[in-house]
């Protein structure tokens, strides 16, 4: 038998209806796992640190990653589709900053539980 394996096949009916109950809808449950996606980049995952600290332009970004600023643009084109950054325009620079703190709160929790392993 694999550890971690119940030696017998039983059901708690109470327990399993309680958590059925509480479960999202698959629909929310899909939503989510493709939103934990664009964290599964780590030039996205630069950005998103880069922007923690300050809104920054693409030049800027590409700078402080060390990467082409067309590598960039796409990485943030993929950010702002999933809402995790939105931008403003200041004459022709364009500035990102982080979408809402949720982002960073939801970086900060990731990086605690790494850091706790």
């Amino acid at each position: 038998m694999p550890e971690g394996m119940c030696e017998v096949t039983v059901i708690h009916k109470d327990t399993v209806k309680k958590v059925k109950q509480k479960m999202p809808e698959d629909g929310v449950i899909y939503d989510l796992a493709e939103f934990f996606k664009v964290f599964a980049d780590s030039t996205r995952m630069k950005i998103i640190y880069a922007l923690m600290e300050n809104e920054l332009c693409v030049c800027d970004i590409a700078n402080i990653v060390q990467t082409t600023q067309s590598a960039i643009s796409h990485q943030l084109r993929i950010l702002k589709q999933s809402k995790l950054v939105n931008y403003r325009k200041e004459g022709k620079v364009v500035y990102y900053r982080l979408d809402d703190d949720h982002i960073s709160q939801i970086v900060k929790k990731g990086r605690e539980h790494i850091e706790e392993l």
